[in-house]
């Protein structure tokens, strides 16, 4: 056993924590696309930008499908997701201002908001009108210092974006915005050198904050058009490289690249939906390409037409204890037509009732 494994038992017992969690008809976690276009064209995205904003009928079928699910649960988690999904602010609020309304009243729900987004538009003011809807958590991407980032993290018409997004990130942290910011730093054999230099920079200038935190990242190939040219990380490479920079860090246990408590995967949740920009429900927002992913679309009435046995694969891990089919459930997803091992008919978040 590896010096950060857990024991098995404890293995078993957070596994079945993640079970409950997972099939728990109370919660419901969306990860919205408001728009799948991007003002960035980073080196090694998956995304191929088809897909545009989403529609204002859309718009309107998610409002519905929320407000069928809130009487019955007692938590819903909401995730913005692109694209960049701050090039559709106006869906974002629109979407936001329905769901913290109809929250509000209903004293038993409670109510979370979080955005992955790129970070160049994300300035205070924005922050705090989002803020105000509810969404008080960021997930933003640093490739490096601004020589090595603006390689790789371009914007659409070719130019760098490290400079804007470095300012905003300390506008935020000069406001006293209740938020958290996550700051994942990606990791390449390129750029492991530059890393030493500036992770201290990025603790010296943020990680004083408690508001601020940050999570090592692997740049790793995920089906996009430069696959083939994209460096990663060895695997030991990688793991010397995450303890070395964390400890540069030193804040907290995903800085410092110490051990981790397992966790499922949001994709292999029954309770966790992918509701794409043109209304199609998936459940990974990596595999965005693989028809694999397409399970169902949300109707105009708000609900949800799923396909079971497109479900069945996403969360085969639970049946036979797989840890590994459920922390990652698109590595090895079977293909369409092989045999699963099943809890039963998968139960599906968001359905009509």
């Amino acid at each position: 056993m590896s010096q950060n494994a857990a024991p098995v038992a404890d293995r078993d017992d957070v596994f079945e924590e993640e079970l409950v969690a997972a099939l728990a008809d109370e919660t419901l976690h969306l990860i919205v696309l408001p728009t799948e276009q991007c003002n960035f064209r980073c080196t090694y995205c998956y995304e191929d930008f088809e897909i545009g904003r989403m529609t204002p009928d859309t718009v309107q079928s998610v409002k519905r499908l929320v407000g069928r699910r809130l009487d019955s649960l007692q938590q819903l988690n909401l995730s913005w997701f692109g694209g960049e999904p701050l090039l559709a602010r106006t869906v974002v609020e629109e979407i936001s201002s329905f769901i913290v309304d109809e929250v509000g009243a209903r004293p038993g729900v409670r109510y979370s908001a979080d955005m992955t987004t790129n970070g160049y538009l994300l300035d205070v003011a924005r922050a705090e009108s989002l803020a105000r809807l509810g969404v008080n958590s960021y997930q933003i991407s640093l490739d490096g210092p601004q020589a090595f980032h603006d390689t790789t993290r371009l914007r659409a018409d070719g130019g760098g974006s490290f400079r804007r997004i470095w300012q905003n990130l300390i506008s935020l942290r000069r406001s006293d915005l209740d938020i958290r910011v996550l700051l994942r730093l990606h990791l390449t054999p390129s750029n492991i050198s530059e890393m030493r230099e500036f992770a201290p920079e990025v603790r010296d200038t943020f990680l004083c904050d408690s508001r601020f935190s940050v999570h090592l990242k692997a740049i790793e190939r995920m089906g996009g058009p430069n696959d083939e040219e994209i460096e990663v990380l060895a695997h030991e490479t990688r793991a010397q490289a995450q303890r070395e920079l964390g400890a540069l860090l030193r804040a907290g246990d995903a800085a410092r690249g110490g051990a981790r408590r397992e966790a499922a995967c949001y994709a292999a949740r029954p309770n966790s939906l992918v509701i794409r920009a043109n209304g199609t429900i998936a459940k990974c927002t990596v595999a965005l390409n693989d028809p694999r992913n397409t399970v169902g679309r949300i109707m105009t009435d708000g609900t949800l037409h799923i396909d079971g046995s497109q479900v069945a694969p996403w969360v085969r891990g639970w049946g036979d204890q797989d840890w590994a089919a459920v922390k990652c459930p698109y590595a090895g997803l079977p293909q369409a037509g092989q045999q699963l091992l099943q809890l039963g008919p998968p139960r599906l978040a968001g359905s009509a009732r």
